[in-house]
């Protein structure tokens, strides 16, 4: 059985806002405004590249976290309402360090569908198995709520560096 590495083992509103917080003063060191250039920044601040791919994933799979050796990659379903949430949501799984789906190089002979399904079974399981995968995706899931608020923000006022740089300033 595997285990999450979660730091806190209860929902915390507070650790989430402040990895936005980290997020949002790398995006402004780097002039990133985007979500697509949130994640470049995360990549470098991080020495490790993060793939954004799309795929046919598993019934009810909008996105997976697909961790190798040496970078990240976010797979990203094929027909999404929402990339952009969807992309922030499997961002913060990597910002948190949870536990990604191992992606051993010789997986990349099976097909993405055989792929999907393999890994939608194991999260199936490992959710039955322990409850730390509920705090992992309650995370995740409110990380890329409460970014999206703050790109949304920046965007608004026109020039989103320098209202990144003033929320900074705010604390």
């Amino acid at each position: 059985m595997s285990e999450s590495r979660t730091r806190s083992s209860s929902r915390s509103y507070r650790r989430v806002a402040a990895a936005v917080d980290a997020v949002c003063a790398v995006a402004a060191d780097s002039d990133a405004t985007t979500l697509d250039e949130v994640v470049a920044s995360i990549a470098i601040e991080r020495h490790r590249q993060i793939e954004i791919a799309s795929a046919q994933l598993g019934p009810g799979v909008c996105g997976q976290r697909r961790f190798y050796p040496d970078r990240d990659v976010i797979v990203l379903a094929t027909a999404l309402p929402s990339r952009d949430h969807t992309l922030a949501h499997e961002l913060g799984h990597i910002v948190f360090d949870h536990e990604g789906a191992p992606a051993p190089e010789v997986t990349l002979e099976a097909s993405d569908d055989l792929i999907a399904y393999m890994l939608s079974q194991r999260a199936h399981q490992q959710i039955m198995d322990d409850g730390s995968d509920e705090l992992a995706e309650w995370e995740a899931e409110t990380f890329a709520a409460m970014l999206m608020t703050r790109l949304r923000v920046f965007n608004s006022r026109g020039a989103g560096v320098s209202a990144l740089r003033f929320d900074e300033a705010l604390g």
